[in-house]
């Protein structure tokens, strides 16, 4: 066994429903500071990983925000109300992992409020 290996599971989401995956569609995505997404939905579930920079991350309004930074990993669930993730003073770069079902596409609709 090489000990210059480790492995640490870091996130283990399960989803509230089957999932026929057919591809996992992976994005870099940069904000620029001081940029409010504010409440947002997605078509699927989204799993990200904070690469540098920092957000500020809400998964509902009920729930307490957290500044997320490199190496932080977080969970959009499908057709949920996100209530935030906006950046503050140094803008965020993360990877996004969109799960995708056969045809179809990652989408994010932003929500009045």
């Amino acid at each position: 066994m090489n000990s210059s290996i480790s492995r640490v599971v870091v996130l283990d989401q399960h989803l509230p429903e089957e999932l026929p995956v057919q591809r996992v569609e992976v994005r870099r995505i940069t904000i620029d500071p001081h940029t409010a997404l504010g409440a947002h939905v997605h078509n699927g579930p989204v799993f990200g990983n904070i690469v540098s920079g920092s957000a500020v991350y809400q998964q509902t309004a009920d729930s307490e925000p957290q500044v997320l930074g490199p190496g932080d990993v977080f969970y959009e669930p499908a057709v949920e109300t996100i209530a935030r993730f906006d950046t503050e003073d140094e803008g965020v770069t993360f990877l996004a992992y969109f799960p995708l079902t056969a045809g179809q596409d990652a989408t994010l609709d932003l929500i009045e409020q």
